[in-house]
């Protein structure tokens, strides 16, 4: 199964790309994502699986999946200037940018090599689009209210769990409410990750902290919301008055502070709604069985409770 998918992948590159030197570079970007754990790909053969599906072709579209996705991270990664280790981050700029576009193209040509136009290549035009618009929100940290992160989280991350999971269900007859239900539990499955993303790296103290950045995250906004003078040199960073560097001269005491805050706390009631939530789309969901527990399992599974 694995093979299959990342054989499609090759393949991709292969149609796609005939100059020797960018071909090599994209695999070399493929070998990489293939080192991590094959959830979106698991997540577009267990849509299938679960709604009735058993097209040979299952394996290709998820490929789709992966290369999208491996174009997100590439493109997040530009963007943020971290994962110093990633091929992508250590060839020349202008060679990666090459890769993106070749990628894209790969993945359109695949679209119209499998037959998949009119109504159906808008939805996927219109889950991307909202991803990118996602995206763009976070990179200019757009989002000034806890709603305002809601909105741009579902569309940034979201939008990645709903196109794997197009992926899995393009080619079936599916009734509007159950893509309805998929797109929700999409959302939700988005925010759960990107809760738990936010809480993990504020906590970090490197150029991925993103304080550095000044994000727009949820814990980060719960603090600047917060009426106490202890929080006012946060604030004072976020407008521009002190640097990154007097902001966290003391990390262990900057750190105790995050603690006692209740951001975290806060953080994991709305990252337990969102799961809630989740749960009550997830039980309302016409699947097939074992398939539709693997759905869950390898989605949001880890963050319910034992």
């Amino acid at each position: 199964m694995k093979q299959d998918v990342h054989r499609h992948m090759s393949n991709m590159i292969d149609d796609y790309v005939y100059v020797e030197n960018l071909n090599k570079l994209l695999k070399t970007f493929i070998a990489d994502k293939e080192q991590e754990k094959d959830t979106w790909m698991n997540i577009t053969l267990c849509t299938h699986t679960m709604l009735g599906g058993a097209s040979p072709d299952i394996y290709r579209l998820a490929a789709i999946t992966q290369v999208f996705v491996l174009i997100s991270d590439i493109v997040d990664d530009l963007q943020d200037q971290d994962q110093a280790n990633k091929p992508w981050m250590q060839s020349p700029q202008a060679s990666t940018l090459n890769a993106i576009l070749a990628m894209l193209m790969g993945v359109v040509g695949e679209l119209g090599q499998m037959r998949v136009h009119g109504k159906l290549l808008v939805e996927v035009a219109q889950i991307i689009a909202r991803s990118i618009n996602g995206q763009h929100k976070d990179v200019i940290n757009a989002a000034s209210t806890v709603d305002d992160y809601l909105v741009m989280t579902q569309e940034k991350s979201g939008s990645l769990f709903r196109l794997a999971c197009f992926m899995g269900y393009l080619s079936l007859d599916c009734s509007d409410e159950t893509i309805e239900q998929l797109h929700e539990l999409a959302d939700c499955i988005g925010l759960i990750h990107q809760i738990q993303n936010d809480m993990r790296d504020l906590m970090r103290y490197d150029v991925k902290n993103d304080l550095y950045c000044k994000k727009s995250t949820l814990p980060i906004l719960y603090l600047l919301s917060v009426e106490d003078e202890a929080f006012n040199p946060l604030k004072d960073y976020y407008a521009g008055k002190i640097t990154a560097d007097t902001l966290l001269h003391d990390k262990e005491a900057f750190s105790q502070m995050i603690h006692d805050s209740g951001c975290l706390e806060y953080s994991r009631v709305v990252q337990s709604v969102c799961l809630q939530k989740a749960e009550e789309i997830y039980e309302k969901l016409q699947a097939v069985s074992p398939w539709k527990e693997k759905f869950r399992e390898i989605t949001y599974g880890n963050f319910l409770p034992t």
